[in-house]
């Protein structure tokens, strides 16, 4: 299986990436780094067309979109959120996700049974808004809305789409006081990828396997 990770790099990615070796899979791991060996900027349109052109049509059978920021940790409301802010969030965590759909679009068909997996959080439903973290969370239920839109879309093509909540993780973004670890959350996360289906696409799943509410 040729599995493509965005933002292979370090955390969840890196974890995942690691897990999917570990099992014989072919893993192909972006980062943005310039000199890494699989660069991707997801959201510079010119860095997917060259990560398309080096993939030349191979298949993928399993996209995931986990590359993403989380800048607005910190941010207080009466002076805080500039719009440059928002504009750097979503060209990463919702555009980002888009572009890279779109661009390797050819390459999970080609699979005949591709899949993509979304990396959202909890903090895009609705029914967890305890407030704040207002850029975060606002791009997190686009990318959640996307994947649903997206999951509608592809359905005719064979592909499935689920969007996922990694659980709270022990990295940089989830902090140090997170509940579990970067590997507990790819092993969790790989379990819901392998029952992604047809059947299932368009699902909001917690790592653990749990419905989660939009």
């Amino acid at each position: 299986m040729h599995v493509v990770i965005t933002g292979a790099n370090r955390g969840i990615g890196a974890a995942l990436a690691r897990g999917y070796a570990a099992r014989g899979d072919d893993v192909t791991g972006t980062s943005r780094d310039p000199e890494a060996e699989y660069t991707l900027d997801v959201t510079d349109p010119a860095s997917h067309r060259a990560f398309a052109a080096r993939l030349d049509g191979a298949p993928v059978d399993l996209l995931i979109c986990n590359a993403g920021v989380y800048l607005d940790k910190g941010e207080t409301l009466p002076d805080g959120y500039p719009a440059k802010m928002w504009a750097d969030s979503f060209a990463a965590n919702v555009t980002g996700v888009f572009l890279t759909v779109q661009t390797l679009l050819p390459c999970l068909q080609a699979a005949k049974s591709g899949k993509i997996a979304i990396i959202s959080s909890q903090m895009a439903s609705h029914k967890r808004a305890p407030g704040g973290s207002y850029i975060y969370r606002a791009s997190k239920a686009a990318a959640l809305n996307l994947g649903r839109n997206l999951s509608k879309d592809l359905a005719p093509l064979g592909l499935a789409v689920g969007i996922y909540h990694p659980g709270w993780v022990r990295t940089d973004m989830g902090g140090d006081g997170a509940d579990i670890s970067v590997d507990e959350a790819a092993d969790g996360l790989i379990e819901r990828f392998d029952a992604l289906d047809t059947d299932s696409t368009g699902c909001f799943k917690t790592w653990d396997g749990k419905d989660h509410p939009f």
